[in-house]
């Protein structure tokens, strides 16, 4: 059991994983790289260098590839190596899809003439891939590798570090920077979001046993006296996820319609089943 539960994880944060380094490398490289837009990082400075530089293999997307791997080295260093695993195989998935995306889908120019929605794209795109590999401990290289090592050692939300140790290169792409970071933060607290119950009810057992037994979930109980008639009641406390969430309302609303619920969001809960402290 333990085992499947196991694969199960490692399946699904790999599949997380190339979603995020998918959105990354689909902003960058076709928002980010044919507008010059150097929103800091190292996709940024692959931008400047590929302008400065003026030799036909030494493009942005190459530039990229390289920064990318020093920053790689850096991350072994500084970082464990369950870290390392993760952002190695983003890192390499980020700059191979750079690189075939280049041979299959060479772009002279813009994909649109409106600036600001390709700024919005080179923005949102990496911003949420981002975000989502940050939740689970990866990142696809570069100055995400240096926002973590600022996490690691100052305790800076990651979005804060992000913004701290990206290039700023003008106000259009000091704008990008300071949207990505927030935008990251965003994404992190969206997809830890859980529900918080406060369930106050006459009838703890029915409600427990539908926590613990129908959606697998832990719950702590204490007796209350209400204020005014001064019966005994008793309040139940959960954290569930969102869908877990509206099954248990369904429930209540069935079996215990006059438990009275405070509902609330909540996006750090450390301990079992949730986030490690």
């Amino acid at each position: 059991m333990q085992e499947a539960l196991k694969h199960k994880r490692l399946a699904q944060e790999l599949l997380l994983m190339t979603l995020g380094t998918a959105l990354v490398s689909v902003g960058v490289y076709f928002f980010k790289f044919p507008n010059h837009f150097s929103m800091g990082g190292v996709s940024g400075l692959s931008v400047l260098l590929g302008e400065v530089v003026r030799i036909p293999w030494l493009s942005p997307s190459t530039f990229n590839t390289i920064i990318n791997t020093l920053f790689l080295v850096l991350g072994f260093i500084f970082l464990n190596k369950g870290f390392g695993f993760k952002t190695v195989y983003c890192s390499l998935l980020y700059a191979g899809l750079i690189q075939v995306f280049e041979v299959l889908i060479p772009l002279a120019r813009p994909l649109t003439s409106n600036k600001m929605l390709e700024a919005f794209f080179a923005i949102i795109l990496p911003a949420l891939g981002s975000g989502i590999l940050f939740n689970i401990n990866a990142s696809t290289g570069g100055t995400d590798i240096a926002a973590m090592i600022l996490q690691k050692f100052s305790g800076l939300d990651v979005g804060r570090a992000l913004l701290i140790s990206d290039v700023e290169t003008g106000l259009f792409s000091l704008l990008g920077l300071v949207l990505k970071s927030v935008l990251v933060d965003s994404v992190i607290e969206s997809l830890n979001r859980r529900k918080s119950f406060n369930i106050i009810t006459s009838r703890p057992q029915i409600v427990c046993d539908y926590i613990t037994k129908q959606l697998n979930r832990g719950a702590t109980v204490w007796e209350g006296q209400g204020a005014y008639t001064h019966q005994t009641h008793w309040v139940v406390l959960t954290v569930l996820t969102r869908g877990q969430a509206v099954v248990l309302r369904r429930y209540l609303k069935e079996e215990d319609p006059t438990a009275f619920m405070l509902v609330s969001n909540t996006s750090e809960i450390f301990g079992k089943g949730f986030l490690r402290a």
